[in-house]
């Protein structure tokens, strides 16, 4: 699919792509349109990713969510539900996603959908610390005793849950829409650019957050006006890519499955591609090592205390380095293939990971944050895009399935099984496993998976 796509930027004249006739013909007319279209649609996954990727950044850093969560419930576990909460709905949410679009020729209308979704969960979550009370509430469940529930945690809880569903649905929708209409060669760039620009914003936009927001509790909840903040930053996005895309109908599409039919193919899709099947489960590792991921902050304040100034500082450093770094694994991934970018940043996030549990003193804490932002980046940057470039085209979306549901299904153990960790046994044992997983996800990238863009061009 992609080699096509890359072609030179020389057009033949206009015409229109045929419904009918020979394959080749519509696939040069495909092709064609791609690049007559590329400025336009370049330009509104640049603004929607840069927007978009400022809001969801500022929802799903390991710092602002994560230190809400236990301020208002005191509770690692609390804390690690809700995170495994959030990956539960991406579980099922990306296979139901693929099986809705994979036979259309359009999909820019589910998009709009599952992303507007999405967004208003952020603004749930907003909307709780608000209006909802954060008293304890003590009601029977006959059989089962007397409980006690908090309405706040609950339904910022629900939320979280309805996030990760929509975000699951979302991932195919968006990632399959990018595949189609910005060619393999302009991917990196498009994505280091709108990461950069939304990250510097995002990085602003947090450390304001925590040195006024939060500490100057701002319209009576400084954790909701930033998420409020979030919601209109990450819908600007999405508006944007509605009004400036043009989506091209693909040559060939898939006849639509059932759902039951669709995930017996997960078997066959990973048999016929050993170097796809090893790199989906260097995924699901290094997803797990994310067991630690909303322990960081918490960790930190333990140590030296955690106050609005301290959250906004190391929000900077995680997001900052995202920004920077963004740049660097762009083009590196452009020039190289993203095996190497994926290969670097869990180096990067192995050493982040032993430089916080060695450290005591904030400027060290300070550069261990901008280690782990960078690796993070890295990793998501790498594992999105390397996707892209597995197989053919007409089973893409549910290539970009498969890898989804496995990403979410050690994701969604992994910070409950991670807060029941450190309420048993403490923050250090809790980064030890995580440094296990990274460590065996880096081995198997290198013995076991190739490069696709490479093994491609052999083929050949």
């Amino acid at each position: 699919m992609d080699a096509k796509a890359d072609a030179p930027d020389a057009s033949p004249p206009d015409s229109d792509i045929p419904g009918e006739g020979d394959l080749a013909a519509r696939e040069a007319a495909y092709e064609k349109f791609v690049w007559d279209n590329l400025r336009r649609n370049y330009a509104g996954h640049y603004l929607h990713g840069m927007l978009g990727m400022t809001g969801f950044r500022l929802v799903n850093a390991p710092t602002f969510l994560p230190a809400y969560l236990f301020a208002i419930s005191g509770s690692n576990a609390i804390v690690g539900l809700g995170l495994a909460l959030q990956q539960v709905g991406g579980v099922i949410a990306p296979i139901f996603g693929a099986t809705r679009i994979e036979h259309r020729k359009k999909v820019m209308p589910a998009a709009i959908w599952m992303g507007g979704l999405a967004r208003l969960a952020i603004l749930g979550i907003a909307l709780a610390g608000w209006f909802l009370p954060n008293d304890p509430i003590q009601f029977s469940l006959g059989v089962l005793g007397d409980w006690i529930t908090r309405p706040r945690v609950v339904a910022i809880l629900g939320f979280m849950l309805m996030f990760g569903l929509f975000m699951g649905a979302q991932r195919v929708v968006f990632s399959l829409l990018m595949a189609k209409v910005i060619p393999i060669s302009r991917r990196g760039r498009l994505q280091a650019w709108r990461n950069a620009t939304g990250g510097l914003i995002a990085a602003l936009l947090a450390y304001f957050a925590g040195r006024w927001f939060i500490d100057e509790n701002v319209l009576g909840n400084g954790y909701s006006t930033t998420f409020v903040f979030a919601f209109f930053l990450t819908t600007a996005g999405l508006w944007a890519l509605q009004l400036l895309m043009k989506e091209p109908e693909p040559p060939t599409t898939r006849e639509q499955g059932r759902f039951r039919e669709r995930i017996r193919d997960f078997p066959r899709l990973l048999k016929q591609d050993r170097s796809y099947a090893c790199f989906v489960l260097t995924q699901m590792l290094a997803t797990s090592a994310r067991i630690a991921t909303p322990f960081y902050i918490i960790f930190v304040g333990s140590k030296v205390g955690l106050d609005g100034k301290t959250l906004g500082l190391l929000s900077l450093a995680f997001l900052g380095a995202d920004t920077v770094s963004n740049l660097v694994w762009g083009y590196l991934g452009d020039k190289t293939g993203f095996r190497l970018v994926l290969l670097v940043s869990l180096l990067a996030w192995i050493a982040a990971t032993v430089l916080l549990m060695s450290v005591h003193d904030m400027p060290a804490i300070f550069v261990a944050f901008c280690a782990l932002g960078a690796a993070q980046s890295g990793y998501m940057m790498a594992a999105q895009t390397m996707i892209l470039e597995f197989g053919d085209r007409d089973e893409l979306p549910m290539r970009i399935a498969v890898s989804a549901t496995a990403e979410s299904i050690t994701a969604t153990a992994g910070p409950l099984a991670g807060g029941l960790m450190a309420e048993a046994l403490g923050y250090h044992a809790v980064f030890g496993v995580s440094l296990g997983f990274l460590a065996v996800a880096l081995v198997l990238l290198i013995v076991a998976v190739k490069e696709p863009r490479t093994a491609r061009l052999q083929a050949l």
